[in-house]
């Protein structure tokens, strides 16, 4: 991964900051997960700990996270020694990703007592680990690591903290020309990975940087790259920035300019640069677990929507065959006095075929003339029928359809709170049953909260992230004269301009916002409509977020995720918004 050493490195520098600030809350939103708010140098901040074994990390962020009732018992034990706390020091161990938060606290008979907060940042072993620095002994762990899982390292409470096993490699920062030279094989394998297997802290990516800035690498090249890249490090010249290619997006907190990039996007500080990385697919990941019931049961309804179509389709195929029925029963009447009981088919001249060619009716032969006529004639009306209320019900479920995608891309964006939405919704629609029907009474109902972007000029562009707030912000927010944008054809999100006159600048932004949050985010060229919201209509008793519209004009955009980024974080200096 490359959250390696040397981001670790950037990342404990920068967390200098807070030595001397004091905890003033701790809440464990995630079982994974823990968030500290530390009042320092005039502010307050929230300092990240994360142990997910998919996005583990540690850094501040701005991030709003929603917390449980009932606080879990890690987050009970961290408040009881370390909130009210002073953060004495942060340091990072050797060039590892292992930090050391030490806390200043009082015990329970109000003596002075130091506790280590420790974040072992280690792929799927990653870990935050409260130990009592005096005697090396654990209090607790958000992971707890036992004997099964385990033979070497145990964490649990009680035990004595053992460091994460050693893997015997060299200091990068502290690398002589000889050293490095003699640790490199130029007859053995790729340079990239034995930088990587010889050095602490280096990732695979940054292994790959190296080598690549040394060109057609030799001894003098390959050191030279190396050493000029550590020298950076050692004097924390940080360059923390995103890259993003085809295929993914990388970072680090050097410039990485062996990847084919697509785009760069320069961050300020470490801080900055991990949350943008991480914010949207930790997010992701969480919701996908909470939620992963809901998506479940909306996929399975979609599908049995298009298994219905498809028995519906062959419904439909068979009922187009009632003007051949009809025909029979016509051709049948006018020559009842040539069929008899035991006939198993009937020739006659087709008076509606303009060439006078003839027919042949296939005939039961345990029924009489008349009943075979009324079997042809019963068909037939049944076959009319059907024509309809097929055509009906097949409607019905492509607009189902079309709703349950709906709800999957809205879930995809969604945040854990606008995931709770769409089961309330659900319940309301009747799809699913209320977990809460016996809880306690309902809350009244709150005004959706919306998503806030501003274009490049300042203008407020809103996105509606659910069917809620998607008919809260075009039916009851939004003003008249206030400009509406959705995918053409494609479920997605409710855009909105508040503002009578606006740039093309900013036009072309709230489409790029309409085409990112719809399902055709990863296409090019999306055609997205926009019009004035008093040309925008729900139709009774339609869908939740379906609407009609006229008078719409279309443009064709390419959603990037760095455009999206740098919308949410513009915040004009004086913005007045229009209602």
């Amino acid at each position: 991964m490359a959250f390696d050493g040397v981001v670790t490195r950037a990342v404990a520098r920068e967390l200098h900051k807070l030595v001397g600030g004091r905890i003033s809350k701790i809440h464990q939103p995630h079982h994974s997960d823990i968030v500290m708010q530390v009042r320092t140098q005039g502010e307050t901040v929230k300092l990240l700990l994360s142990a997910n074994p998919t996005y583990p990390r540690l850094h501040i962020t701005t991030e709003e996270f929603s917390n449980p009732l009932e606080a879990p018992m890690f987050c009970m034990l961290l408040r009881k020694h370390c909130e009210g706390g002073m953060i004495e020091s942060i340091s990072q161990v050797g060039m590892e990703r292992i930090i050391h938060i030490d806390v200043r606290t009082r015990d329970e008979l109000g003596d002075t007592a130091v506790r280590r907060i420790i974040m072992e940042i280690m792929g799927k072993h990653s870990n935050i680990i409260l130990i009592d620095p005096g005697t090396g002994m654990i209090l607790d762990s958000a992971m707890h690591v036992t004997l099964a899982i385990s033979q070497y390292r145990q964490v649990t409470p009680g035990r004595s903290y053992i460091s994460p096993p050693s893997q015997d490699k060299h200091d990068p920062l502290a690398a002589t020309q000889q050293q490095f030279i003699s640790t490199i094989d130029w007859n053995s394998g790729r340079l990239d990975k034995q930088i990587v297997d010889a050095y602490t802290g280096i990732s695979p990516l940054l292994a790959k940087e190296i080598v690549f800035r040394a060109g057609l690498a030799n001894r003098e090249t390959l050191w030279s790259a190396f050493s000029s890249v550590m020298d950076d490090f050692s004097q924390h010249a940080y360059v923390p920035n995103m890259v993003e290619t085809k295929d993914k997006a990388y970072f680090h907190v050097v410039e990485l300019t062996h990847l084919q990039a697509e785009s760069s996007t320069p961050f300020p500080t470490t801080q900055a640069l991990l949350q943008a990385y991480f914010e949207g697919k930790a997010l992701r990941d969480t919701v996908k677990q909470r939620a992963h019931d809901l998506i479940r049961f909306v996929t399975g309804e979609r599908n049995k929507n298009e298994k219905k179509i498809e028995k519906l389709e062959q419904t439909l195929q068979y009922a187009q065959e009632a003007e051949l029925f009809r025909l029979y029963g016509e051709l049948m009447t006018a020559n009842m006095h040539q069929m008899k009981r035991g006939d198993r088919e009937l020739v006659t001249v087709n008076w509606y075929d303009e060439a006078g060619g003839s027919v042949t009716i296939p005939l039961d032969p345990l029924k009489t003339p008349s009943e075979n006529l009324q079997s042809y004639y019963k068909r037939y009306n049944k076959a009319k029928n059907s024509l309809q209320v097929v055509g009906e019900q097949i409607e019905q479920a492509k607009m189902e359809i079309m709703y349950l995608d709906g709800l999957l891309v809205q879930l995809a964006h969604a945040t854990l709170k606008e995931a709770e939405e769409i089961r309330e919704e659900l319940v309301e629609q009747g799809y699913v049953r209320d977990r809460k029907k016996r809880g306690p009474r309902k809350k009244k109902e709150t005004k959706p909260e919306l998503e806030i972007y501003y274009s490049t000029d300042g203008t407020e562009i809103l996105v509606g992230k659910n069917n809620k707030q998607n008919e809260y912000l075009t039916n009851k927010l939004a003003a008249a004269y206030d400009t509406w944008l959705h995918t053409k054809d494609i479920p997605g999100s409710h855009v909105v301009i508040r503002a009578r006159e606006f740039s093309d600048g900013t036009l072309l932004e709230a489409a790029t916002l309409a085409a990112y949050f719809s399902r055709a985010k990863q296409g090019s060229q999306i055609p997205v409509d926009y019009t004035l919201i008093k040309h925008v209509k729900k139709p009774s008793g339609a869908k939740p977020g379906y609407v009609i519209y006229e008078q719409q004009r279309t443009l064709y955009v390419t959603p990037e995720e760095n455009v999206i980024r740098q919308l949410k974080l513009n915040r004009p200096s004086t913005h007045s918004e229009t209602t």
